[in-house]
């Protein structure tokens, strides 16, 4: 069996799960509520406050998807019950970040700001303290969502080997390279 598909995934207080007919598990807790469609094949089962997945035989197509659907099972039940955050932090002088409802204004050192337009399942904030880089900080329910969302920020201005400017994920370890060396 898959190592990852054969464990169950534990319920906490609160959270509840239903699977429709047409394999659509849905995952409601106190944050809110997410939906997800499981490939008609695998079985999914809720006892006892766990989540059990099956799968019909020991292909490797169904093996595969027996461990994708538990983690994804996994990730909404731990996004409705605590949520995820990712922090990005923006290296350089004069690079700057703004919220202002569901946009996000940047000024990355391009010749025009950017203004990203954010789904209404991500909840944003900036931070910019005198003296630090300023930080953006992204919260939701959905893993896949927030990930990508993160994803396409740091896309805009990735950080660059040199000197480390850029966009980047708080706590992130860059790899350095040295400059040029004087010759002698």
């Amino acid at each position: 069996m898959s190592r990852i598909g054969k464990l169950p995934v534990n319920l906490p207080k609160g959270v509840t799960v239903s699977v429709s007919d047409a394999n659509v598990v849905s995952v409601k807790g106190p944050l809110g509520e997410l939906d997800q469609v499981i490939d008609k094949d695998l079985k999914v089962e809720v006892v006892d406050n766990e989540v059990i997945l099956t799968r019909p035989t020991e292909s490797k197509n169904h093996k595969s998807l027996h461990g994708l659907y538990r983690a994804l099972i996994a990730n909404m039940v731990t996004g409705v019950s605590q949520g995820y955050k990712k922090e990005l932090e923006l290296v350089g002088v004069g690079y700057r970040a703004e919220a202002k409802g569901q946009q996000l204004g940047m000024s990355l050192g391009y010749s025009h700001d950017i203004i990203i337009q954010l789904p209404n399942e991500v909840k944003i904030e900036t931070k910019t303290e005198r003296r630090s880089n300023p930080v953006i900080t992204l919260t939701s329910i959905d893993k896949q969502l927030i990930g990508h969302v993160a994803a396409k920020i740091r896309s805009l201005r990735p950080p660059e080997p040199y000197k480390g400017k850029g966009i980047k994920f708080v706590g992130e370890q860059l790899r350095r390279k040295a400059g040029k060396s004087a010759s002698v």
